[in-house]
This record gives C-alpha cells, sequence and structure tokens, in this order.
C-alpha cells in the first residue's frame, strides 16, 4: 500500500513539475505551447502503458486449497457440501435444486444443516466461515 501511494505521489510530483517548467518555457518564450502539450501527452502516454502492464502482470494466487479434514470434523454431508459450492456461487434455492436435480424443500433443508452446522444465520455469514475455514 505504501508503494502505491509514494509511486503516485511521486508520478504526481513530476507532472507537476513538467507542468510549471513548461509555463515558465512558454512565457519566456523558448518553447510553444504544442511542444509543452505534446510533451505532456507523451508523459500521460507512458506513464498509462506503465501502469497497465503493471496490472495485467500481477501474479496470480493460486487458489486455495480445499481442507478435507474440516469438512469431516464439521459432519457435513457430500450433498450438503455441494449446496454449499452452490451457495457460495449466489445460486438461489431454486436454482441449486434444478442443478442438483433434487427438490426445492429438500434443498431447503440442506441449507439449514449447513447453516446450523457452520453456526451462522445467514448465506453470507455461512460462506465467510466457509471461506475462513477453507472449505470452499
Amino acid at each position: 500500500m505504501r508503494k502505491t501511494v509514494l509511486t503516485f505521489g511521486l508520478l504526481i510530483l513530476a507532472l507537476l513539475l513538467l507542468f510549471q517548467v513548461s509555463k515558465y518555457a512558454i512565457i519566456g518564450g523558448s518553447l510553444r505551447m504544442e511542444y509543452a502539450l505534446a510533451a505532456v501527452a507523451l508523459v500521460f502516454f507512458f506513464v498509462g502503458i506503465y501502469l497497465n502492464k503493471k496490472s495485467l502482470s500481477k501474479k496470480h494466487l493460486p487458489p486455495n486449497k480445499i481442507d478435507r479434514q474440516k469438512i469431516m470434523a464439521l459432519e457435513l454431508s457430500k450433498r450438503e457440501y455441494e449446496v454449499l459450492k452452490e451457495i457460495a456461487l449466489g445460486l438461489s434455492n431454486r436454482e441449486i435444486a434444478d442443478k442438483l436435480f433434487l427438490t426445492e424443500s429438500t434443498i431447503k433443508t440442506h441449507v439449514s444443516n449447513v447453516l446450523l452446522k457452520l453456526n451462522a444465520k445467514r448465506r453470507t455469514q455461512a460462506i465467510q466461515i466457509a471461506k475462513a475455514l477453507q472449505i470452499i
């Protein structure tokens, strides 16, 4: 975070310095307005290229490994775990039922069991707990 703030601070300082130098050069008559604008445009162009390359070259973190021991310790059944994964995808009970070829009332039962076993009050809280336990 500090590195980002420092980088942008230095970038802003360099641009302000460029503006001041070009202003004095224009007033002094040694530089035409078009050249000053071209210099500022080039600076923004190269800064944009640099930031784009930096943002695209971010290393992707490996996916979290699922802790099967915690799943067994929570006593989640295979079907309850499947329902939990679908909840994490943001699917509704009806969508989960259609995807897993179950009735909606069965899904409601599984969701209730998952919430109970994870000690959660809401689906979003269950997802947060599951991510913290590294089971999804």
